[in-house]
């Protein structure tokens, strides 16, 4: 399974709606980057993503999007395949 990694916040409920997707896929382990208490993680984060908000979703290599972004991949069956690549 790919490295997932989720740039998020504390009390951001999207963050843990897409976190309890993910483990509804079979993703134990997200590596969850936290911005709301370092700016300068923020910052990395809206250069890398071009987007401000958050969840910022990475599977493997390919940037996901958002919790919406997420869902949509999932309605599809495209977010399975994702983690099975």
């Amino acid at each position: 399974m790919p490295k997932v990694i989720m740039y998020s916040t504390a009390v951001c409920p999207y963050c843990m709606r897409a976190e309890s997707l993910l483990h509804a896929r079979g993703v134990i382990d997200i590596e969850k980057i936290s911005v709301d208490a370092d700016y300068k993680l923020r910052l990395a984060m809206m250069k890398k993503t071009g987007r401000r908000t958050v969840p910022q979703i990475y599977i493997g290599e390919r940037h996901v999007g958002g919790y919406d972004d997420l869902a949509a991949l999932d309605r599809t069956g495209e977010l399975v395949k994702l983690l099975q690549a």
